[in-house]
């Protein structure tokens, strides 16, 4: 017998809901750590069918998923209208009808790419942010001269060895010439974040040469939480049994 699982996916768990012989139930919540996906991937019969809609954590639950399964279907939220029309939205309310869309096949999916198509694309969208970061910089950057009336910088790049000694050098307030500083070192080396004079940066924002024979290491900063030290752990969901 068909069976057709919908799934509403959240950040920390995911309401399920079963569709089988024209009837649908709520089996309940389930966590989205690995460990709980697994359990409940336990309870799926080969042939069962998954729906889940699109959303930043779908590909790693389909793929924990689709051993265990005739097939995954993920869902195009922006053509899903049944649930984004509904005057009733409930994560319940949003798992059957993921279930029901799927089980009459009338379910708008989406192609879900190979693990190494899908890191092209989180390489992509990564790259994508950091240059609207850095374009936002220099805009602010460009205000900021406007404001003052500064004319145009007599160098081609403004960001560049030769614009930033130029904007190092204008008669700007404190506050301007600081703001300036840090955001003209963060466009040109593409960091996106203002964060305040660092170690290694002079007063007004701009970065001083390192002293000679200063080795210079990228490391990674240690997180003052401990790992798997979220707020909420999968034993506090009632685990979702699909077993008949």
């Amino acid at each position: 017998m068909r069976r057709c699982i919908g799934l509403d996916v959240h950040r920390e768990f995911a309401q399920v809901a079963v569709w089988e012989d024209g009837r649908v139930r709520q089996v309940g919540r389930i966590g989205t750590t690995p460990e709980a996906l697994r359990l409940f991937a336990d309870s799926l019969a080969p042939g069962d069918e998954v729906a889940i809609e699109a959303t930043c954590n779908t590909h790693a639950i389909a793929r924990l998923l689709e051993p265990r399964v005739a097939r995954v279907v993920v869902s195009n939220p922006q053509k899903t209208r049944a649930i984004a029309e509904a005057r009733v939205k409930t994560d319940k309310v949003d798992a059957e009808v993921l279930a029901q869309l799927l089980a009459a096949d009338y379910l708008p999916a989406v192609w879900l790419p190979d693990d190494e198509t899908h890191a092209l694309r989180r390489q992509v969208a990564r790259r994508a942010h950091i240059v609207r970061q850095r374009t936002r910089l220099k805009n602010q950057v460009q205000s900021i001269l406007h404001r003052n009336l500064i004319p145009r910088c007599p160098a081609a790049d403004l960001f560049g060895n030769k614009g930033r000694a130029w904007l190092a050098a204008l008669e700007l307030a404190q506050d301007e010439h600081q703001a300036v500083g840090r955001r003209a070192v963060r466009a040109g080396s593409g960091r996106g974040a203002d964060r305040g004079d660092q170690p290694g940066t002079a007063a007004g924002g701009w970065r001083t040469r390192p002293r000679p024979g200063t080795a210079q290491r990228r490391g990674v900063r240690p997180s003052a939480r401990p790992p798997g030290g979220g707020r909420r752990a999968a034993g506090r969901y009632a685990r979702a049994d699909c077993r008949r």
